[in-house]
């Protein structure tokens, strides 16, 4: 399968949507660095040996991770830095030859760039979902000052667990109940991505300085995005997390520091037609 140059991955199911690759080998060939990116569908079936086989590939440095693996891809890795008790979900996975697989999550990292580069502040926030990315997102939510958090799930015991492990004192709705009035609303589900429904909630109860971030990428504008715009809410799109979060993969993989003054460039390539 190599071709002898270190690679890098994602992995997940379904995987044909991920522009990882766009953003890695973009900065790959920004700073001439010989190596690939690439992705690799991958079912829950198949996790455990597909870690088995990558582990003995001298050239492959590690993967990301994407739906739905996320938390179940902590049984495969070594986790040094206490991220399963932290956040309870990994994104990334690091190799070197002969050494063991170190998971991390650089998805807290990534969600919270383009909060705080728009000095984002407040106390009180929304969470549609309560999956890997879900876990990720209310680590990095409580470590900036959310002290109150309503979670939107299908299942309420999964929420209720999501809110004892982080600490926080919040509630648990359904998708049929309105929303409170808060400082942000994120949507870290897939819903609202190609092939989903749509996540398309009332938004009267949100002031009129509060925020809505939705990670989902394809589309870019999702009916979320749409209806706050509408109303005057500042928004973030799922690129800005996207990026960030791969930037500090890109690190870790490569050893290197990702190019992001080249950000505007990039999302240019991410936003041209296939």
């Amino acid at each position: 399968m190599s071709d002898n140059r270190p690679y890098a991955e994602v992995i997940g199911d379904p995987i044909a949507h991920s522009k990882s690759p766009v953003i890695h080998n973009f900065w790959l060939e920004e700073l001439g660095i010989d190596a690939e990116y690439r992705k690799t569908h991958v079912t829950a079936g198949q996790l455990a040996g597909y870690f088995l086989m990558r582990r003995a590939d001298p050239d492959w440095l590690g993967c990301n991770i994407t739906i739905p693996h996320k938390i179940a891809a902590l049984d495969y890795v070594d986790d040094p830095g206490g991220v399963r008790e932290r956040i309870g979900a990994i994104n990334t996975v690091a190799c070197e030859t002969g050494g063991p697989l170190i998971g991390t999550n650089t998805d807290a990292g990534g969600f919270l760039q383009p909060l705080m580069a728009r000095k984002w502040q407040g106390t009180r926030a929304i969470m549609a979902g309560a999956g890997g990315a879900a876990q990720a997102i209310g680590f990095a939510l409580r470590s900036v000052g959310v002290t109150e958090l309503t979670l939107v799930v299908r299942d309420a015991a999964k929420g209720r667990a999501l809110l004892d492990k982080l600490g926080m004192d919040g509630i648990v709705q359904d998708f049929d109940a309105p929303l409170p009035a808060a400082d942000l609303l994120v949507n870290s589900s897939s819903l609202g991505m190609t092939g989903q429904p749509a996540y398309a909630p009332d938004l009267s109860a949100l002031p009129g300085g509060a925020m809505v971030y939705d990670i989902v990428y394809a589309p870019l504008e999702t009916p979320l995005l749409a209806a706050a715009k509408a109303r005057g809410l500042e928004t973030i799109d799922g690129l800005d997390m996207l990026i960030g979060q791969a930037a500090l993969a890109f690190d870790i993989f490569f050893d290197a520091q990702a190019p992001r003054e080249k950000d505007a460039e990039l999302r240019e390539l991410l936003l041209a037609p296939a």
